[in-house]
Parts: structure tokens; C-alpha cells; sequence
């Protein structure tokens, strides 16, 4: 492949670089002299970075080498010619360090249950009976031939599952075990409902739904089709290796102060929870709970969570918008244009790219691949730094048949469209590139489009949590963009908004504040408001569902004036004095409201100026005065007991002929 130094040099100015063309071979000791030196190395390779690490070891290089594919991803393709900058883009990205995750331990004791409904999973359980503990559970109705195993074999069907490898829990309807008297079918005893059993692996032969949503993300969790013998025995074989203990890698780390899902047992963000295909979220009083035993890394739950509860660990915001920092900027300063970022994965997306490289016409020079974790990882904060450093256009490369649901990469999608458009980026910046061919990945990123970039191209560094990264990116996005409005409509659930208030209903009784978990809503301690902070809400809802008299509606929006605004005053009132010490309280409206309803309405209050004098007085006006009169504020009206001497009187009094004159003369 050619190989444009001097555009590598541009694009990566504070590097030295240094150009060979067979590290590997015949200059391997020249590697090892460089590799020998204590500082950061990044090596234009990755076909032979085992040799590469063997040799810069034996040099005495303790430091890790970081390497940069740029022979398949550049090189090799019909634009070779022109791929100098992109080599340049590479390595620099190559350069940022990636911080390695928590790590976390789950252990299997080798217990497996075969879940199948004929003879091929006894088959399966003999093939792992020296190496595991076998149990096989057949589905009712199945009819088996009575043999003999070392395993047991019983009847029944799963009702639930739960757990992940190491700690599964199940429930088996219709359970029983064989008959010793079977003779040409297997028979079993008296089946019950209910039985629960524990196990470390499962391997399901059934061909029936899955135990698990996304059961091909849940470890331990095994599935073949018991008429295909080769994926049957490669289900096996991967069962048969599933003891001891394994590290699995915290995808996403979890802050539960900062989580919006409730309060005071009301539901407000339930986007993690609509959103994670594994059933790793589930809720926990005010906060949801993130299992790390069950995630599978897909990084939904991450790019949805407004507040950046949820952060994606493999990296961190963060470091992926400091990669594209370094990856773009390089690629300007080397010359190149219109660069657009192609997000892929290592399971799926590398191999599409080297097969296209090596039988097809490989990616154009302005595709700038970046191997993530998951590609449905990438956040808004992530898009908006993309353009807001210069790039074209964005494509994320899915499977035909995507493993699990892709649903918050499409509101992503559509999160981040509008705020393109409404800020001048004409034509479609982002979109899903789903195919298993590389032909067709080839034919599609050479026919987009060269699109214009930002004309002010920001340089900003990224750091601080996600929300603060979102906030910084979207700011800089709306400096460097064609054309810079102030308001941009978004679509529902989207991390940023205002409220609308109805006025006249509301009456300041200031729950939504107690309910907002960003403190966007405030009050006055003062005086009776209601402020609203722009900036802080992430339309979670609480404040809606909270609200007494339904005053309030969310209405997402980004207004790029409120990242650095005052609060707006939604609502204010003159408060209600004291009328024993002249000490502002409650509402005045309010009160005057509640007084003149119990005045005429309610029996406690009603021809009772002291009780209702009670009502206008301060909290601690109003407990002195309880106590120093003796005065029972809830108390029923005092009873009148009237005296024959009454009812003699009231016989004077009254009129001739009238009822109660009839009556006493009875």
C-alpha cells in the first residue's frame, strides 16, 4: 500500500513519526530499538502485534504498545492514494488512552440443565457427562426410549427463569420424576407444579421461545437447534468450557443519586427500563438497579439516561469524544475533507471492513471507521462533538439481523436529527448502514455524498461527567454551526425541555420541587414562586405526575440561550401575614381561598371567628395559642344542654296555633 508520510506528519504535528515498511521482518531489530524506549509508542499495525509485543517484551518494554489498523481500514483501497490523511486520523485516535473496566467475577461450579423435548438431549448430556453434572429435563408429552445414563432424566416445563451463569433459578411446571417399571417409553410418576432447582449453566434444546429475553446475551444462557448437529455440538462444546471462575467486564457504571425514576412512589424515567434488551435494570424504590452479572454491554440504557446516571465504562463518554477529537482533528490538519465517522463493533464490523479491503474496493478515503464496544453505545454528547469538530456525517454499521434491539439507537437517531437541521446541517447526517455483505457496505459509503462541515470547526477537550459533556458539546455545536438558532423542538424523551405551567391552577403547594431531582424546579424561601432552571431538566416527568391540580406539561426543547440563563420565575404570589405577629407564611390567595370556604361551608368553622382566626396565624402563633387557651382546634363545636327552664321559655315564645304549642298540649 502507499503510504503518504508527510500527510501523517501534518495530521499528527506533535508526534514523531517514523515510517518502515517491514516492522515484523527483516526491521524487527529496528522495532526493537525504538520499542526499547520509555515512551508512548503507536505502531501502524495490527497483523502481527503478537510478534510485535513478543519482540518490544524482549527489548525490555514494560509500557503497553497501543496499534492502529491503517493497511485494511486506509490502505488497502481503490482511494489509496488519498487515504494519507485518513492514516494520519488512525493513529492519532491510537494515541488517546482508553481506561480499562471494573472488571467483575462470576463463578460456575459446572452444574448444567439440559432443556430439550427428545433423544438429542440425552445425546448432548452424555457428551458433557464427564466433564459437567448433568441433569436433563425433557418437555411433557416428548416420548423417550428408556436407557440407561449416569445422569438423571426427568420430566417437566420451565414456567420462569431467572439468573445468569453461575446462578440460575428456575421453575418447573408439570415435574416428575421416571418410573423404574418404563419399558417401551420412558414413564414418569406423579408430576407437581412449583418445583424450583438451581444450576450454573443451561442449555436449551427445546427450539421453543427463549428462557430469557435476548437470550443470546445472557451468559451462561445456551440455545441450539437440536436438528442441526454441528450447532448443537458447538453449543455443547461451549457448555463444556463454562467452569471456573470468569471476569466479566462492568459495561456501565451506575450513580443512584443521580437517577430520576421516582419518587415518593411515583414513576417519572423509565428510559433504561424500556430500553435494556437483557433484563438487567429493574427498579428499586426511588432508583433503578443495574445487575453487571446480567448486562450485556449494548450501552442503551447509558445514551438514553438523561441525567448520566448510567455511563458507559468501555470508555467513558468522555474518552470516546476525546478519540474523536484526536481522530477528526488529525484528519483536517493532514488535508482531508468531508470526513464521515463509521462507527463499527470488533465482532461484526472489522470483518466486513478487511473482506471488503482484501476482495473489494475497501472503504473511500474520507471514512474514518472507529471500533467501539457496541455501536449502540454512541450518545447525543458523542454526535454533537462529531460536528461540532467537523465531520460530515455520521453512519453506524448494524446486522442485517441485529443481535438485540436496537430501539434507543433509532431515538438517538432521531434526537440528534433535529438538532442538525434546525442548526444548518442540510441532508441526512445520520444513519444506519444494516448489511452482513461487504459489498454492499462498500457501494453504500461510496455513494454518500460530499456534505459541507461546520464553517467555525470547534477544538474544545472533553472532561467531567456525561450531562456536563452533553451540555459543553451541544454549546459548542451551536458556535461552530451554519446556521445558529436558538430553539430547536425536540421529540418526546428527549434529556432537555421546559415546562409549561397553567397558571391559574397552580397553587404554589411546590410538590413538583420536592419531586424534581435535578433541582430544575426551586422555590423562594421568601416568598411564594415557583423558578424554573432550564439547564437542569431532563424531562423525566416526576414534576408532571406529582403535580395536584395536573398544571404542569413537559414541552422538549433545547434552547441554547438556558445553558448559561438565570431562572425563569414560572409563578409568584404575595404571601399570607400573620395576623398575630406579621410574619409572612403560605400563599395569600391560598389562604384566603381555604378561609372563606370553612367560613361557609364547614360546621367546625362555621359562626367560629376563633378557629378560623387559627387558620390566618403562623405555625408558631398558632401552637401558642392552643396552649395558652386550652383551645382544641379540631374539636367539635361545645354542646348546648338545654334545661326545663328552656323549654319552658320557648313555650312562651311561641306563637298560638304553631306546632309546638300542639305538641306540648299533648
Amino acid at each position: 500500500m502507499p503510504l503518504d508520510a508527510d500527510a501523517v506528519r501534518r495530521g499528527c504535528q506533535s508526534e514523531n513519526v517514523t515510517t518502515a515498511s517491514q516492522l515484523c521482518g527483516s526491521e524487527l531489530n529496528r522495532f526493537q530499538q525504538i520499542a526499547g524506549q520509555d515512551r508512548p509508542l503507536v505502531v501502524g499495525c495490527t497483523f502481527k502485534s503478537g510478534v510485535l509485543s513478543g519482540a518490544a517484551l524482549d527489548a525490555g518494554r514494560t509500557a503497553p504498545i497501543a496499534f492502529a489498523d491503517v493497511r485494511e481500514m486506509a490502505g488497502w483501497s481503490k482511494d489509496a492514494l488519498q487515504t494519507g490523511p485518513k492514516m494520519a486520523a488512525l493513529l492519532a485516535a491510537a494515541t488517546v488512552p482508553m481506561p480499562a473496566p471494573v472488571a467483575v467475577s462470576i463463578e460456575s461450579g459446572g452444574v448444567v440443565l439440559i432443556y430439550g423435548r427428545d433423544e438429542t438431549a440425552i445425546d448432548a448430556g452424555r457428551l458433557l457427562q464427564s466433564h459437567l453434572d448433568v441433569t436433563v429435563l425433557i418437555e411433557p408429552q416428548a416420548e423417550i426410549v428408556p436407557e440407561r445414563t449416569e445422569f438423571p432424566v426427568v420430566k417437566g416445563k420451565i414456567r420462569n427463569a431467572t439468573g445468569h451463569l453461575g446462578a440460575f433459578d428456575i421453575v418447573v411446571d408439570d415435574f416428575a420424576e421416571p418410573l423404574a417399571s418404563s419399558r417401551r417409553a420412558l414413564a414418569f410418576g406423579r408430576a407437581r407444579n412449583d418445583a424450583r432447582s438451581r444450576c450454573d449453566i443451561i442449555l436449551d434444546l427445546t427450539r421453543g421461545t427463549p428462557l430469557f429475553p435476548a437470550g443470546e446475551l445472557r451468559d451462561g444462557y445456551l440455545r441450539a437447534d437440536p436438528g442441526n448437529r454441528a450447532e448443537t455440538l458447538a453449543a455443547v462444546l461451549k457448555a463444556r468450557d463454562l467452569v471456573g471462575v470468569f471476569e466479566k467486564p462492568r459495561f456501565v457504571s451506575f450513580d443512584p443519586s443521580l437517577c430520576a425514576h421516582s419518587r415518593s412512589q411515583i414513576v417519572g424515567c423509565t428510559r433504561c427500563l424500556d430500553l435494556c434488551p437483557a433484563g438487567a435494570i429493574s427498579p428499586q424504590g426511588d432508583y433503578v438497579a443495574i445487575d453487571p452479572n446480567i448486562c450485556a454491554g449494548c450501552g442503551q440504557c447509558a445514551a438514553a439516561c438523561p441525567t448520566g446516571a448510567a455511563a458507559y465504562a468501555m470508555p467513558p463518554e468522555d474518552a470516546l469524544v476525546r478519540k474523536l477529537r484526536a481522530a477528526i482533528l488529525a484528519y483536517r490538519q493532514a488535508g482531508g475533507k468531508y470526513p464521515v465517522i463509521l462507527f463499527h463493533d470488533a465482532d461484526h464490523g472489522t470483518p466486513l471492513i478487511e473482506a471488503l479491503a482484501r476482495h473489494g474496493d475497501g472503504l473511500p478515503a474520507n471514512t474514518l471507521p472507529i471500533e467501539i464496544n457496541e455501536v449502540t453505545q454512541v450518545g447525543l454528547e458523542s454526535i454533537a462533538a462529531i460536528f461540532a469538530y467537523g465531520g460530515a456525517s455520521v453512519r453506524f454499521m448494524l446486522r442485517e439481523k441485529p443481535r438485540h434491539d436496537v430501539s434507543g439507537l433509532r431515538r438517538t437517531i432521531a434526537l440528534a436529527e433535529p438538532v442538525l437541521a434546525g442548526l444548518g446541517f442540510e441532508s441526512v447526517r445520520i444513519a444506519t448502514i444494516e448489511t452482513d455483505d461487504p459489498d454492499v457496505l462498500g457501494l453504500t459509503l461510496h455513494d454518500l455524498p460530499f456534505l459541507p462541515t461546520a464553517p467555525r470547526p470547534s477544538s474544545f477537550l472533553t472532561t467531567g461527567s456525561k450531562r456536563s459533556i452533553l451540555r459543553f458539546a451541544l454549546s459548542e455545536l451551536h458556535r461552530a454551526a451554519p446556521n445558529p438558532v436558538e430553539v430547536i423542538l425536540l421529540p418526546a424523551l428527549a434529556p432537555f425541555g421546559a415546562v409549561d405551567l397553567q397558571v391559574d391552577a397552580c397553587t404554589l403547594c411546590l410538590s413538583c420541587v420536592s419531586a424534581c431531582p435535578t433541582g430544575a424546579l426551586s422555590d423562594n424561601p421568601d416568598q411564594p414562586m415557583l423558578r424554573f432552571t432550564e439547564d437542569a431538566c431532563v424531562q423525566c416527568g416526576l414534576c408532571q405526575a406529582t403535580c395536584p391540580e395536573s398544571a404542569i406539561a413537559l414541552r422538549p426543547q433545547i434552547d441554547f440561550r438556558a445553558i448559561s440563563g438565570p431562572p425563569k420565575i414560572l409563578k409568584q404570589e404575595d404571601p399570607f401575614c400573620c395576623i398575630s405577629c406579621s410574619k409572612p407564611f403560605g400563599v395569600k390567595s391560598t389562604v384566603d381561598r381555604v378561609v372563606a370556604k370553612l367560613e361557609d361551608g364547614h360546621w367546625m368553622f362555621k359562626g367560629s371567628s376563633r378557629r378560623l382566626d387559627l387558620i390566618k396565624m403562623c405555625e408558631d402563633c398558632r401552637v401558642a395559642v392552643v396552649s395558652q387557651e386550652n383551645f382544641d382546634p379540631y374539636g367539635g363545636p361545645d354542646r348546648v344542654i338545654k334545661t326545663t327552664d328552656d323549654y319552658l321559655k320557648h313555650r312562651e315564645n311561641a306563637k298560638p296555633g304553631s306546632d309546638f304549642t300542639k305538641v306540648a298540649d299533648d
